[in-house]
């Protein structure tokens, strides 16, 4: 299966930070594709935009914002998505992602990624926006699947049915965040196969792969560690619901050295290639490709996202 816009299969990609940019540029290492922060180099200058050109000469680059706030009420920031579009030329990014979510309201910028009620109203209003956008940057957008630790009392939508029906009404792309379904999995009682298999293989650019905090009642998505066993599962069954996709591995927070990362994502070649599943690898007990939601029971926290995703 080929996604609905013919944007390539990169192959296994990380995120981009600033302690790994050493290792970098001496080593030139192999990994298939960077995935970047927008907003790290939307007017950076300097070093940061000497290595941005550097590695954009050598590898594939994907750009993904935090700031776009495709879901708030405000009108769309026309001199921040002009940046975006000169950024996007600049490194030739292959395509360029934001978050199902709102950032602010008023002009002011929370820089955190905030969650929304999901109606028909709220639909409509995204869909509308995500084709001014579109039309502004000249290239598909590819919206994420936020993390979330409430629900709104006012929803009328699924999650899953908001995703697709606004990338097959905007015409957008998705980029699947398989942590972000664990993670919201585990703090609503959401069943994360249905989620999987409710958007269309054809619309799914990109999946991301990160760790998280397990606190028992809850789960928080801080991209600090390994990706556990039960994300993997999902990468398993998203992988052959969607074909061979684009895959990052996030690592925001106590980032280790390049090439631990570097192996971590490389554990996604396993899957991608066929040669492995979960049960050959797994001390712990796989998520069930069933109905129903996974065993942990709902749990509501009211607290805002803690990292990129």
């Amino acid at each position: 299966m080929t996604n609905r816009f013919d944007l390539p299969d990169l192959g296994l990609g990380v995120g981009l930070r600033s302690q790994h940019f050493p290792t970098i540029l001496s080593e030139w290492p192999e990994v298939d594709w960077f995935e970047i922060i927008s907003e790290n180099f939307m007017d950076s200058e300097g070093y940061p935009a000497y290595v941005i050109d550097q590695i954009a000469e050598r590898y594939p680059v994907v750009m993904h914002g935090v700031s776009l706030s495709i879901g708030s009420t405000d009108p769309l920031n026309l001199d921040y998505l002009k940046k975006l579009k000169r950024l996007a030329e600049r490194t030739n990014a292959r395509w360029v992602s934001d978050h199902l979510c709102w950032t602010g309201v008023a002009g002011l910028n929370t820089h955190d990624l905030l969650p929304f009620p999901l109606t028909e109203q709220s639909l409509k209003h995204t869909v509308e926006k995500v084709k001014q956008v579109q039309e502004i940057l000249e290239r598909p957008l590819i919206l994420e699947n936020p993390s979330t630790y409430l629900e709104f009392e006012d929803s009328t939508v699924e999650d899953w049915i908001f995703l697709k029906e606004l990338a097959e009404q905007a015409d957008c792309g998705v980029l699947l965040d398989l942590n972000n379904i664990y993670v919201c999995a585990r703090n609503h009682g959401w069943d994360p196969v249905n989620y999987i298999h409710t958007i269309p293989g054809d619309r799914i650019v990109q999946f991301h792969l990160a760790g998280h905090e397990d606190h028992g009642t809850h789960v928080i998505d801080t991209h600090n560690n390994s990706v556990v066993d039960e994300v993997w599962e999902l990468y398993r069954i998203a992988h052959k619901h969607a074909g061979s996709t684009a895959t990052l591995l996030e690592w925001d927070a106590d980032i280790p050295p390049f090439d631990e990362l570097l192996a971590e994502v490389n554990k996604a070649k396993l899957y991608r290639d066929g040669e492995l599943e979960l049960s050959e690898i797994s001390t712990s007990k796989p998520v069930v490709e069933k109905k129903g939601a996974v065993s942990t029971p709902l749990h509501r926290v009211p607290v805002g996202e803690v990292s990129h995703d």
